[in-house]
């Protein structure tokens, strides 16, 4: 029972969130109805509906971050976009973590290929795997640093089969990784965990714990120039048109929260 009202607790607290952002007045007034009578067994089925609905809506999360508290094989957010045929990639997002393992950043994944395009923390090697359509190169030497907000951003074309990363607008070498195919849906986008197939298998040891911000995907490889616009949150910088973090449709699963930014003054 304690367990129930605690996973209760959380969705509403998603829940809450999806009211303040949502347009539609007789959508909020379910929110309130459901939250403020959790003892109906009708209040509860209108929450299930009402989260439903904000997995399929996208939330601007603006000034927000996503928080995975513990280790867990369960807790994930799930990104949700209509673009299934990818030639070229860049994802960017911000992170904060004091996890001394190997973790999961970004995890997409297709029927085909478990990892089409994985960012991934290794701590034997002090290295970052990229990985796309299941290749991967190991970039080590990038300053990754614990307990800190990083930017990090990843970019892969299937024409030349190049990879690089950057961490806090710094780049690696462009190295080969593979050519020749797309990445090609159905896609799956995970959060938190490290699919080992497409949409599960997940390993609790490469499970991410911290926080995580600003989640931006396009359709080709961003330019030097707009990439440094995004590490040093300049306002010239152009939002994904894959994944966009101001209009992002997504489904959390598990210990997951949706909080304010929370940026250390220097």
């Amino acid at each position: 029972m304690t367990a129930m009202r605690k996973q209760t607790e959380y969705k509403s607290h998603n829940s809450l969130h999806c009211f303040t952002q949502h347009p539609d007045p007789s959508f909020k007034a379910l929110v309130v109805f459901a939250v403020c009578f959790p003892s109906y067994k009708m209040a509860l089925l209108l929450l299930l509906v009402l989260l439903t609905v904000c997995s399929a809506y996208p939330q601007d999360l603006s000034g927000k971050m996503f928080t995975f508290p513990q280790e867990t094989n369960t807790a994930q957010v799930r990104l949700t976009t209509s673009r299934q045929d990818l030639r070229a990639v860049t994802v960017c997002l911000r992170s904060f973590t004091e996890l001394r393992r190997d973790h999961s950043l970004f995890s997409l994944a297709t029927p085909s290929a478990a990892n089409d395009f994985l960012i991934f923390k290794t701590i034997a090697d002090d290295g970052i795997q990229i990985w796309a359509r299941n290749n991967h190169r190991t970039f080590g030497g990038q300053n990754y640093k614990f307990n800190a907000w990083l930017s990090i951003c990843s970019t892969w074309d299937a024409a030349s089969g190049l990879v690089q990363v950057w961490i806090d607008g710094k780049p690696s070498s462009r190295m080969f990784v593979s050519s020749g195919s797309n990445i090609n849906g159905p896609i799956i986008i995970v959060l938190g965990q490290e699919q080992d197939s497409h949409g599960g298998a997940f390993d609790i040891k490469q499970s991410f714990v911290g926080m995580m911000s600003d989640v931006h995907m396009w359709d080709y490889v961003l330019s030097p120039h707009e990439i440094q616009n995004y590490a040093h949150r300049f306002v010239g910088f152009t939002p994904g048109n894959v994944l966009n973090w101001r209009e992002l449709a997504f489904q959390t699963t598990g210990r997951v929260l949706i909080e304010d930014e929370q940026w250390s003054i220097t």
